[in-house]
């Protein structure tokens, strides 16, 4: 029997200020900003440097279907990710960010008179 990771401490680290961040943005481009800075300081936090992380590895996809996120194919060639990935709750822990920032995605995308009344505050 192979030992399941779990991330979910690193993800109850970095949720309130990204839901703060993601409550806060000023579009919805904004929202996939903060969901790729999000993701990587999770990576950083997960990998402490072991994998060389750049900023948009994992991007918000909310158009992607019932996986809103895009993972790059370069993070695959890293053997500690790719383990990782498939040994662990990391995929589930990304899926819970991805879901938070499609559902701000979709809102402002729908209601951008919000968007700019904020703008002109």
């Amino acid at each position: 029997m192979t030992k399941q990771l779990s991330f979910s401490k690193f993800e109850n680290e970095i949720m309130p200020d990204f839901r703060d961040q993601i409550n806060r943005a000023e579009s919805a481009e904004d929202v996939k900003k903060f969901f790729a800075y999000a993701t990587k300081e999770l990576l950083n936090n997960i990998f402490a440097g072991k994998v060389p992380l750049e900023y948009g590895d994992i991007s918000l996809d909310p158009a992607g279907g019932a996986q809103q996120f895009k993972v790059t194919d370069r993070l695959f060639g890293f053997k500690e990710f790719s383990e990782i990935w498939n040994n662990s709750d990391l995929r589930h822990v990304t899926g819970r960010l991805a879901q938070t920032a499609a559902n701000r995605y979709k809102h402002m995308e729908k209601h951008p008179e919000k968007t700019n009344a904020k703008i002109r505050m």
